[in-house]
């Protein structure tokens, strides 16, 4: 008997089973109520008595030894079926490098979600547009350079000019002709301009501008409007200031510059030594403007304010290069992996 124990445990000790079947086959083989080891316990009643306690203590070593082997399979194929439930079985076999959100996308999702937060929703537009929502809505004069062939990309002149937009201001020409006040709209997307690309300027770049037309819109309201968005976007430090400028649709006119958020105003060569860096421009909605839209310009009154994604970028980041932004590197992209 003590030769079929052994030769009982060295058959266990060699067991194996690749799935749950195969395991619950072994338990009912071996330890079952007519399982081998069952079996020897029955013959255990024929033992001499003077064999009785090494045979036993043989015998519950051996059903010790088969409880384990047959628990340890079974944790075994459990671990497997596991790991193999959320397995993709048809990816590919070679690893998928992951893709990151370009710059210019996270810069500009930042800037939504600061003009979400005071109380701004998205308004987009045709990226192909008419000179009546690009410049004349917007107050441009008839002779404005921006309407020569040599600043804007027309698609066709005649018998009406067709052209691709060179500000989101379009947008808003479009929302006002449509919506009567309150207007509160940010309006991020694509412009396009003829200009040489270089390093510091691109003949297709990005846009967010903001509109507000309610009654008594003041210049206050667009200034603490323009502080909140340079704190959020850059800092709590960060100081702003704002300069006389023109621009056709807006009177007054202004454009902002932020304290160097590189050197904290103090001046350093990004900034030309002048602790400022200008960010956009801005202005109270001109009243001609107002009424080429279908709104009361003695009833309502409003701001906009208008900058460039890759110029904010540029701030953020420091990059010095706006091709860089459209020549698809997947090094550049790769650096900002940590800024989603």
């Amino acid at each position: 008997m003590l030769e079929k124990i052994n030769n009982l445990k060295a058959q266990i000790e060699g067991l194996t089973a690749s799935n749950a079947a195969e395991v619950e086959a072994l338990r009912i083989k071996y330890l079952s109520k007519k399982g081998e080891v069952s079996l020897l316990f029955n013959d255990f009643r024929n033992v001499p008595v003077e064999q009785k306690k090494a045979m036993g203590q043989a015998l519950n070593e051996l059903k010790n030894i088969a409880t384990d082997k047959i628990n340890a399979l079974r944790d075994a194929v459990e671990s497997v079926d596991t790991a193999v439930e959320g397995l993709d079985l048809s990816r590919t076999a070679s690893a998928i490098k992951l893709g990151t959100r370009h710059p210019l996308s996270l810069v500009r999702n930042e800037i939504v979600s600061i003009f979400s937060r005071l109380g701004f929703s998205i308004a987009d537009g045709p990226e192909i547009e008419d000179d009546w929502h690009v410049f004349s809505s917007m107050n441009f004069p008839a002779d404005h350079p921006a309407r020569d062939m040599q600043d804007t990309f027309f698609i066709q002149r005649d018998p009406a000019d067709v052209l691709l937009r060179t500000h989101t201001s379009s947008v808003q020409s479009r929302v006002m002709e449509k919506t009567q006040p309150p207007i509160r709209i940010i309006c991020p997307g694509r412009v396009y301009r003829n200009e040489a690309i270089s390093a510091r300027a691109h003949c297709f770049f990005h846009q967010v501008e903001a509109l507000y037309v309610d009654r008594n819109v003041s210049f206050a309201d667009l200034k603490q409007t323009l502080l909140y968005f340079a704190q959020e976007m850059f800092g709590p430090a960060t100081q702003i200031r704002l300069r006389p400028s023109y621009f056709p649709f807006t009177e007054p006119s202004a454009e902002m510059d932020i304290s160097c958020n590189l050197c904290g105003g103090k001046g350093c060569s990004f900034c030309k030594h002048t602790g400022w860096v200008e960010i956009l421009g801005c202005g109270m909605v001109d009243p001609n403007v107002l009424e080429a839209c279908g709104i009361d310009s003695k009833e309502f009154t409003g701001f906009a304010l208008g900058m460039g994604v890759e110029r904010i970028t540029n701030l953020k980041y420091q990059v010095k290069d706006l091709r860089m932004f459209s020549e698809n590197d997947t090094r550049f992209l790769d650096e900002f992996q940590s800024a989603h």
